[in-house]
Parts: C-alpha cells; structure tokens; sequence
C-alpha cells in the first residue's frame, strides 16, 4: 500500500460517515489555509518593527532578507507540488505544519540566536549576520507557511468537489477572508497581551500540537482512494461528466506552454506582489499619507467584506460561466487599487483602495483555486498549483523592496504603485485570449 493513502480508515472510515465527507474537507481545507495565516504576510507584517527593534537593522535590510528568504522558497515550491502529488495532503500537511510551528519558535528567538554568535552589534560583521540568519529564517516561513500549507489545504478542496468546486471554494473563502482581516488585529492583541515574542511562541504551540493532530485526524488526500467520487454523487449531466474526467490531463510543461497559463498566473502573482509590499510597509504607508496606524490597520475588514462577497458570488458565478470574464474583473479592481493607493488619503481614495483590493482579493481566492484543475484536470495538480504558486510567492518577495526602493528614491510609495498598475494594464489587453485549453479536446464550451 502506498503510503499516500495507509492508515486512511484511521481513526475512522470516511465513507462511513452518514453524510458525504467532502463537506468535512471543505472545514478541514478552511482550517488549514488559516493556520498558515503565521507564514503569511498578513501575520509577518505585525512583527516587523519589532524584529527592526530587537535586531538592530534598517527597514530595507529587513525587507533585503524578507525578499531572498521568499524568493528562496518560491525555487523548491514546484518540488513541493510534486511531493504532494506522490504523497497527498494527509501526510505532506501534517510534516509541514511541524516545520511552521519549528520556524516560529526560531523566530521568536531570532535575536538571541544572531546574538549569540555575534554579540557586538557594532562591529561590521554583525548586520550582514543578522541579515543572512533572517533570509534563511523567512525562506523557512514563507515556503511552509504561504507556499506548502496553503497548496496542499487548497488542492485537497478542489479534488473533492468538481461541479460545486466554485462554490465550494468561495464558502471557504469567506471564512479565510474573515480570518485573514482579523489576524493582524489580532496577533496585535496578543503581542499586546504578552510580547512579540512570546506571540510567536504560542502560535508554534498551536500549530505544532493541535493542528497537526487535526491534519492527522481530517485530511485526505482524494475520494477515490476511499471508494467515492468527487461531489459524492454521480452526474447525468454530460457537461459535467467532462469536467469531472477532462478529455485532457495536463503536465506541467504541457500547461505552461499555453497562454491561458500565464494570463491566469499573472494577476494572482501581481496581486501577491502589490499586497505583499503594502501589508508589509502597511504603517508606513499610511503614515506617508498622513493616517494613523489605527487607520491602517482597520482597512482589513471592509476589504474583507467586499472580498467576501466576491469570493462567494464569483465562487458560484464560476460553475457557469467562462473563467476569462472573471480575468477582466480581477485586473480591474487590481488597477484601482493601485492607482488609489498612489494617491493615498483618507477621503475618496482610500474608499477607492477598499474597493479594488476587495475585488482583487475575492476574484484571487477564487481564479487560484479553480482555474487550475479546471482547465488543465486532477492529475499533475500539484506539480501545476506548485509552479504558479512558485510564481506567486517570488512575486510576492518583490513586493517589500520594490517599494522600499520607491520611498528610498522619491520618499513615497506612489512610483512603486504607478509601475505595477502599468504592467497589469499591459496585461489586461491580452486577456481576451484566456480561453480554457480543453477546448481544443472537447465540444463542450458551458464550462469553459
């Protein structure tokens, strides 16, 4: 027996259970993208002055580290994808999730740790130390916890569910958005409540006890290894009988020879590079703009609402209709975003900014997870979704030093954003070629 699918009836049987079990995947898939909420820029952003604080580094030295940590990890993450195409998301969860918790606890001693090596600050070897033990620190914490973690709980939604996968996804989604619109409020409160590095240290103690018994007792991997099919009941529908065994299982090098591929790849990795470096010089930004930190902190939860609906609504809207139409969407509201961000105040731009990233992170939740096994099928999942995910995360590791280097040179952000929202108009024009692949192994176009 492979061990992707040993002790699979343990604790319990799921197809014994008196309901179809997807619907426990879809709580335990939830759970697991919000458990990488530590690794995630959302949650890093939160410690930042604090890590600049006890260190001893510059702002841009900490970004330096930050950006090659996470483009480090964006390199293995393809590797990763093919680990868990071999060995699922049962056991490919529980081991990431020990090395989430592991990294957070050398996190939280991180200055101890360059201390105890070098103990002057002052001498001239101390500040290129500190930086190289926080590169490799932040590609430890980027590649479990937004890379691995966040891939595998994703890919084990969408191998359950085929023809409720959109709406599926946007269920979860809702509840990721909350969780993610809450989280730097509070590890706030928690860093508040005890210190920053104690924070850490419970949050490893969660996920290193706790989450990893709940991966252990609630993933798996796919329902044919339990003797089920997706969505837990066979389809007389002939458009989904498609989508379910598409007439074409895609390679990874099959996929990236398409166009559709990196149009869809575009916006998620542009997305991850804008929001990165704003949530990361979250503060900073807005006190540019002459707001208050409260102010920036709080810009979270009507983003989340506005993603919210859109997670669900485009969730349910994509079991219907061409993914493109959804491309057009989420290149639009990442423009807006951009643009208001440029120009930054606490009147009809910051709204503005509310608005576009609301719909850009809505329409991310959903093109990331669907697109793929949609219009490229079930097999090479994880090889595909960890390639665009590598893509994402290098991406993302930009984000912090390309606006650093913006506020350095012009002492504000608006350059930095000005650029980015060029690149992704340029884009926009080419969207229209975003058609799905299997149209060309298949008559069928409802669900394309």
């Amino acid at each position: 027996m492979k061990l992707k699918t040993q002790l699979n009836n343990f604790p319990f049987s799921p197809n014994k259970i008196p309901f179809f079990y997807g619907w426990i995947i879809l709580f335990a898939s939830t759970v697991g993208v919000l458990a990488s909420a530590p690794g995630q820029t959302t949650g890093v952003s939160t410690f930042t002055d604090y890590l600049i604080d006890a260190i001893g580094i510059s702002r841009t030295q900490l970004s330096t580290a930050y950006m090659v940590g996470t483009i480090g990890s964006s390199l293995v993450l393809t590797w990763a994808g093919k680990m868990y195409d071999k060995y699922g998301a049962r056991w490919v969860g529980m081991i990431v999730a020990v090395a989430l918790a592991f990294i957070l606890i050398l996190l939280s001693q991180s200055d101890r740790i360059i201390n105890f090596f070098v103990s002057d600050i002052n001498s001239g070897f101390y500040i290129g130390f500190a930086v190289a033990v926080l590169m490799i620190l932040f590609f430890m914490l980027r590649f479990s916890g937004q890379g691995v973690l966040t891939m595998v709980s994703r890919n084990m939604l969408m191998k359950w569910f085929v023809a409720r996968r959109g709406f599926v996804n946007g269920i979860s989604a809702i509840f990721v958005a909350l969780g993610f619109s809450v989280a730097p409020l509070t590890f706030d409160m928690l860093i508040q409540g005890t210190s920053w590095r104690m924070a850490w240290l419970l949050m490893a103690a969660f996920i290193g006890i706790f989450f990893v018994l709940f991966v252990f007792l609630f993933f798996r991997d796919n329902p044919e290894d339990l003797d089920m099919i997706p969505d837990g009941e066979k389809h007389a529908n002939k458009e989904h009988d498609v989508i379910i065994k598409p007439f074409k299982q895609f390679t990874l090098s099959e996929a990236k020879k398409t166009m559709s591929f990196w149009l869809f790849s575009i916006p998620l990795a542009m997305y991850a590079l804008y929001i990165t470096g704003f949530t990361f010089h979250l503060v900073s930004i807005f006190e540019n703009a002459g707001l208050s930190r409260e102010k920036a902190l709080a810009v979270f939860i009507p983003v989340s609402v506005i993603s919210v609906a859109l997670s669900l609504g485009g969730g349910w809207v994509s079991d219907r209709i061409k993914l493109k139409y959804l491309l057009y969407l989420i290149f639009i509201g990442e423009i807006l975003a951009l643009v208001c961000l440029a120009n930054l105040n606490g009147g009809i731009f910051y709204f503005g900014f509310i608005l576009g990233n609301g719909i850009a992170s809505g329409l991310y939740n959903v093109l990331m997870a669907v697109t793929w096994p949609r219009f490229y099928g079930r097999e090479n999942l994880g090889r595909i979704t960890g390639f665009v995910m590598s893509l994402i995360v290098f991406a993302s590791a930009l984000g912090p030093m390309l606006l650093s280097f913006s506020f350095l040179k012009t002492e504000n952000y608006s350059i930095g954003f000005y650029v980015l929202a060029l690149i992704i108009l340029a884009a926009l024009f080419l969207a229209y070629k975003a058609d799905n692949p299997q149209d060309n192994y298949t008559n069928v176009q409802d669900f394309s």
